[in-house]
């Protein structure tokens, strides 16, 4: 009985340390999207990472190396002076190895849902796949106290 205690102990203890990487990861990503930088975005991804765009008229599927040269392209939101807004919805953690965030933001002109799913892998944290679509934004992301 106390060796099960433990273990959840443990557990809950590695996923607050999970919790706070993932936050890290998550403000990194942001930050990159927001400053239009491919070297920092290209940290927070797995090698093999997919990129989808689920948009009808905009679908794609891309690796991270094309997704890159996507973001080497792009007018960073922070260069026009565009205000940085942004809400974490979810995070959960799956196991010591697996994460799913969902996440939200506005820039260039669009309201942007992004599902992150995160692998553990080499003693950190790593996106394996972005999934989004995006919607004129005519709809504002509210933040907590705002």
């Amino acid at each position: 009985m106390n060796d099960r205690m433990n273990n959840v102990t443990n557990d809950k203890v590695n996923d607050a340390e999970s919790f706070r990487a993932i936050l890290t990861l998550l403000d990194n990503y942001l930050e990159g999207l927001y400053q239009a930088d491919s070297a920092l975005l290209a940290t927070l991804f797995h090698p093999k990472a997919q990129y989808v765009n689920t948009v009808s008229d905009d679908y794609r599927v891309l690796t991270l190396a094309e997704y890159k040269t996507v973001l080497d392209q792009r007018v960073a939101p922070a260069s026009t002076g565009e205000p940085r807004k942004e809400r974490i919805v979810s995070i959960e953690i799956g196991d010591k190895n697996l994460a799913f965030v969902r996440a939200e933001m506005t820039m260039m002109g669009r309201l942007y849902t992004d599902f992150l799913t995160l692998i553990f892998y080499e003693e950190q944290w790593l996106i394996i796949s972005k999934v989004f679509h995006y919607t004129p934004n005519d709809t504002h992301i509210t933040h907590k106290g705002n």
